[in-house]
Parts: C-alpha cells; sequence; structure tokens
C-alpha cells in the first residue's frame, strides 16, 4: 500500500479525476471523505459523526485493501456497511471489507438477495439508519434497480444526500425496462426534488457531487430527452 493512497487531502472538492487521493469534507456534526475505486470508478463513502467517532461506510465497491486502509487511516471506529443497491460494481469488495471490519451490514430489501453478504438490516423507505449522533433517513428509489437506496444525513441546515445511481449530474441513473424511467424520474422528483431544499448536496455512486439546485432547471429536459 503506497502512502499516497491513503493520504487524504482536506481541500474537499468532490472531484476526484485527477487524484486518487480521498478527500474529506468537514460539517458541523460529521466529516464525509470519499474516495474513487475500481476500473468504474465508483464512489466509496465514510461518514464519521463527530461526537463519537462512529462510522458508516458507504459501498464498499472495489479495491477492498484501499477502503481498509482509509477506514484504518481515520480516527473512528466503524459501525456499518451499507450498500446503496445490488448492482455487482457496488459490492466488489463488501465480503472482504465486511470480514476485516467485522460489523453490520444494510441494503434495501427488494436488493438484498444478490448481495455476496445478507444484510444484517433490510432497510425499507422512511426507514432511520443511527451511526453514533448521526441519522440518515432512508429513501426507496425504484427503476434503475426495484431496492435502490438513497440517504439523507441533515447537518445544520443542509441536507446531504448518497444517491447511489438514481441522481448524477446531468440526469438520473440508467434504466432497462420499459416504464423504469418514468418510475424513477417520478421518484427522483418527488422524493428527492420536491422534499429538499436548493442547497441539498448530492453524494452519487460515481463521479462529481452536485447540488438538487444545480440539476433542478434540467428536470423538463430530462424528461423529454427520456434519459
Amino acid at each position: 500500500m503506497s502512502p499516497q493512497d491513503v493520504s487524504i487531502s482536506d481541500r474537499y472538492t468532490g472531484d476526484l479525476s485527477g487524484s486518487p487521493a480521498p478527500q474529506r469534507r468537514t460539517l458541523s456534526t460529521a466529516s464525509i471523505v470519499k474516495m474513487s475505486v475500481g476500473p468504474m470508478d465508483n464512489n466509496v463513502y465514510v461518514v464519521t459523526c463527530t461526537a463519537t467517532g462512529k462510522q458508516l461506510v458507504i459501498d464498499a465497491a472495489n479495491d477492498a485493501d484501499r477502503i481498509l486502509a482509509l477506514v484504518d487511516d481515520l480516527p473512528g471506529t466503524p459501525e456499518l456497511i451499507f450498500t446503496t443497491h445490488q448492482h455487482p460494481d457496488h459490492w466488489q469488495a463488501l465480503t472482504e471489507v465486511a470480514a476485516a471490519l467485522g460489523v453490520p451490514t444494510a441494503a434495501g430489501r427488494l436488493d438484498a438477495d444478490p448481495l455476496p453478504v445478507r444484510p444484517d438490516r433490510l432497510i425499507d423507505d422512511g426507514d432511520q439508519i443511527r451511526v453514533g449522533e448521526l441519522t440518515f433517513d432512508a429513501i426507496h428509489l425504484v427503476g434503475h434497480t426495484p431496492g435502490s437506496i438513497a440517504l439523507a444525513l441533515r447537518d445544520d441546515d443542509v441536507v446531504h444526500l448518497f444517491t447511489g445511481d438514481c441522481l448524477f449530474p446531468g440526469g438520473i441513473g440508467k434504466t432497462w425496462q420499459p416504464g423504469d424511467f418514468d418510475t424513477l424520474l417520478a421518484d427522483v422528483t418527488a422524493k428527492l426534488f420536491d422534499r429538499y431544499p436548493d442547497s441539498t448536496v448530492i453524494y452519487p455512486g460515481h463521479g462529481n457531487d452536485t447540488t438538487l439546485g444545480a440539476e433542478r432547471p434540467a428536470l423538463a429536459e430530462w424528461r423529454e430527452r427520456g434519459w
């Protein structure tokens, strides 16, 4: 493990395309570390409760050695691993990371069966996940997969949304079956755009961060183009 693989930058931009170094965003009640792993540049997030040091790992997607080195380098204690959805690029490292950390896992109820580790907790829409003093609200979004779950964390007056592959800069996630696009767009509109303010930060499963305010003007365009 080379030192640069776990050297964390505190200059958070949300854009990891120029460097393999993880980036840390420090909030009032938590810190969020974002790291890109694997050939599909999946984002892994480690959210640490400032008050308790308890950690939530979101998507043990690939490069288990790098994820474990990152967690080892961070102050705090992992408490739960959450998988946003069932697609294999988001859980390639789950078996190894879960075994090494020895903590429970969680995922959406309808996406649980394909995972290599049976979740200890099955998550439904409206559930809450508590990690230390942090509370993550679970939001079930249908269309990219049957059981994708986004997580919303409120820090002071700002909401931080971990959307998996359901919402990205420039559009919603890929869909395959007839009707899935309309279903996903409807869910994303009603459960994210209609619920949360423009200041809400989006942390997607791949690529750069964005905000609901930056994406909101394009909703009609997405609907018209159909992807």
